[in-house]
């Protein structure tokens, strides 16, 4: 298997630049596992392509505005810097595991502003990354961060982030703050799609992974299995797991909406029918010959040539099949990405 088996010709102008009126207006192909056609939706049918005993596991991570752009106090010089994971404070200062990029390399000890916040660079780590200590107190740093912070749209997202998608690039069940990254997946449901799926008998339950910047990085090798995927954090909460047990038992589906949630299920296998609950972290690199042990299905929406998302729904519904419905969806002008539309491979 190589990286470049999962290259496709994908047209510029396919890419979703911004999100439609409507969540739910969103398009979705059905792609049946097996040899079955698949067919062509709009998302608020979903409730119409399940049955009754289905659950549906989410993602309720909640996007942080995690893009600090700012100056180096000592020379002035353009900072920015991305906010990835929180680490052990030092006393009252909130640290965070950072990606970092200035006008002049970040050094040990560089003093930058952001506006009322300021931050000191503690170690650089390697690969961009900056371990950096911030002038708040732990627990009140993330409501900081929502007076500075900008909302972090994906790289292929050519436009600055707007008011608007303090919204829209999140989900409308979003709780858990600390991802960077929005479970774009989920970016499709609205109240009265989960109205009609629990009216029809589907379950509904949640867990946390937050999405770090990792989801973005390319696989630079021909050989995927040089790539290194980036650690998240993960937290399952119990009735996430009864309900998986349950599910099982009665001869349900679990439904993963969006590869954050497969990739944190598939790594919490408890070695039986169910996950364990409770804070895991997850670097699992899903690709062709991975044996699923949690889903059944997976909803997500259309991923990147060669990437590890592309890889990981091959590995769901094999390659060829998955490239053959790509390229269809090419051809009816599917909208792909964050702010694109969705598939159900089930």
């Amino acid at each position: 298997m190589k990286t470049s088996d999962f290259d496709f010709d994908l047209p510029e102008e396919l890419i979703a630049q911004e999100p439609l009126a409507e969540r739910d207006a969103s398009r979705l192909m059905y792609l049946p596992l097996g040899s079955a056609a698949w067919s062509h939706h709009h998302f608020r049918d979903l409730p119409e392509l399940l049955r009754e005993g289905d659950l549906l596991v989410l993602n309720d991570a909640r996007v942080i505005p995690a893009r600090l752009q700012g100056h180096k106090r000592a020379t002035g010089g353009r900072v920015e810097l991305l906010l990835c994971d929180p680490l052990p404070p030092m006393g009252e200062r909130a640290v965070w595991r950072c990606m970092g990029q200035s006008s002049k390399p970040l050094r040990t000890g560089a003093e930058l502003v952001f506006g009322e916040l300021s931050a000191t660079v503690l170690e650089a780590e390697g690969e961009g990354f900056f371990r950096v200590a911030f002038d708040a107190a732990p627990e009140k740093f993330l409501e900081a961060v929502e007076v500075v912070g900008q909302i972090p749209l994906p790289p292929y997202i050519q436009r600055e982030a707007g008011p608007r998608d303090r919204e829209r690039y999140q989900t409308v069940y979003a709780r858990q703050p600390g991802a960077v990254a929005a479970p774009t997946a989920g970016l499709h449901f609205t109240a009265r799609i989960f109205d009609e799926l629990r009216r029809r008998g589907v379950r509904i339950e949640s867990l946390s992974l937050f999405v770090g910047p990792g989801t973005f990085l390319p696989v630079r090798t021909e050989d995927p299995s040089e790539h290194r995927m980036h650690a998240e954090r993960f937290e399952i909460p119990v009735a996430t797991a009864r309900a998986i047990a349950e599910t099982r038992a009665t001869g349900g589906r679990v439904i993963a909406v969006g590869t954050t949630t497969l990739r944190a299920l598939e790594t919490a296998w408890d070695g039986g029918s169910g996950v364990n609950p409770g804070p895991g972290v997850s670097n699992l690199f899903v690709r062709p010959g991975h044996v699923f042990r949690v889903i059944d299905g997976l909803i997500t929406n259309f991923h990147l040539p060669r990437s590890t998302l592309v890889m990981l729904v091959a590995a769901l519904c094999g390659r060829e099949r998955l490239l053959s419905a790509y390229a269809d969806a090419v051809r009816h002008r599917y909208r792909f990405y964050s702010y694109g539309d969705a598939m159900l491979v089930l």
